[in-house]
């Protein structure tokens, strides 16, 4: 989060709202602020993140849209553990389509449990509409009953029958995946990094491009370590072959402590 702007404006104002303080709360604007925080979850813990939460609810609302901002955290982190659990239910996985939306519709049903049809819209309701047109994509491109020009004029109504709104986001989204396949492709014929940036600061704008110019520099960086981590790993576990499981536990844990930060070491469940 270093060097960015927390996700959310909750000065928005809602339809029937003459202030900031009166009427409905800015909902979509409240999750976003949720996500951002929530997305550091395994740098720091649930518990620490709503405590800080709750401190900016309270800076940035009218003490008594705070109250209820913290309520609906309170909520929605609720949601979001029991979604964990429903997730993992072995029936609901899968990729096939049927499986997608039986996931879709548990996952509203859930939240029914959780929020109001007001507040299930205004946090869910772009989301929803997101995951209703790509389901229906989904649907044709598995049809086997459809050929290639029918599964093309489907797909053509489909963007037709889309909300500007829907569209803007779809176009967003796609215009970063292809800038990042044209940065791939760019390295694959031996571009410099400066063509890649000089491109990038086309597509979108020289700051953007000066970003993302710096993630590339530090993913390198953290690639580099993991593999310095996984190699020594390799050869403390292979000097503790003769040992018990807690002292070879013991050793690889000082080895990571001797090479990340205490912010650092969750990540390393997923190399290990």
């Amino acid at each position: 989060m270093l060097d960015t702007v927390p996700d959310g404006n909750l000065q928005v104002l809602q339809a029937g709202a003459t202030d900031a303080s009166s009427g409905p709360l800015a909902y979509g604007e409240l999750k976003r602020l949720f996500d951002y925080y929530l997305s550091a979850v395994g740098e720091q813990s649930i518990e620490g993140i709503t405590v800080h939460l709750r401190g900016e609810l309270e800076r940035r609302l009218p003490p008594a849209q705070a109250k209820r901002a913290q309520r609906l955290l309170d909520l929605y982190i609720a949601f979001k553990r029991e979604l964990l659990v429903l997730e993992g239910k072995p029936e609901l996985s899968g990729n096939a389509v049927q499986a997608i939306r039986a996931r879709m519709l548990a996952m509203q049903d859930l939240r029914a449990r959780y929020f109001s049809v007001e507040e299930t819209q205004g946090m869910f309701g772009f989301d929803d509409a997101y995951d209703m047109d790509a389901v229906a994509r989904l649907e044709v491109s598995q049809n086997p009953a459809l050929n290639a020009e029918q599964k093309k004029q489907q797909l053509a109504a489909l963007d037709t029958a889309m909300s500007p709104v829907l569209r803007e986001a779809r176009e967003a989204s796609l215009v970063v995946v292809r800038v990042e396949q044209q940065a791939q492709e760019l390295r694959a014929k031996g571009a410099s990094e400066d063509d890649i940036y000089r491109m990038r600061a086309k597509a979108f704008d020289p700051e953007a491009a000066a970003r993302l110019a710096d993630v590339d520099r530090e993913e390198t960086i953290w690639k580099a370590r993991i593999a310095q981590y996984q190699e020594q790993r390799g050869k403390v576990l292979q000097s503790n072959a003769q040992a018990s499981e807690s002292e070879r536990q013991a050793a690889v844990l000082q080895l990571q402590q001797s090479l990340f930060s205490q912010p650092e070491l969750p990540r390393l469940v997923a190399y290990d």
